[in-house]
């Protein structure tokens, strides 16, 4: 399976993007999907999770602000954000939850200015 993040770019505090993830597979059939973040010199950390059927969870720090979807058809998982911060810096990338992952890919660079 193979997974293309975009949508990444430079963008002002309090700004927003709209990043996107093309699996190559039937998503419903992966189960659960999530968006990453990793922050430059940090570990990566999973913020955002969508069901096959929807159902969405969030971590704090981007609760209220980003939202993550799903387009079923194209096989396609989106991260809205909205009132970026400079800590949102990294680069985003989407794969399954859970122990058996699929490769990582190149992910998409968000920075953040303040």
């Amino acid at each position: 399976v193979q997974l293309q993040a975009s949508g990444g770019g430079l963008v002002e505090a309090g700004g927003s993007l709209r990043l996107s993830c093309t699996v190559s597979r039937n998503i419903i059939t992966i189960g659960v999907m999530a968006w990453y973040h990793q922050a430059p010199g940090k570990e990566r950390e999973l913020v955002a999770t969508i069901t096959a059927v929807g159902n969405t969870q969030y971590v704090d720090s981007v609760k209220g602000r980003f939202t993550i979807s799903k387009d079923n058809a194209k096989n396609t998982v989106y991260l809205q954000m909205n009132s970026l911060k400079p800590e949102d810096t990294g680069v985003y990338y989407c794969n399954r939850v859970g122990p058996r992952k699929y490769d990582w890919g190149q992910g998409t660079l968000v920075t953040v200015s303040s």
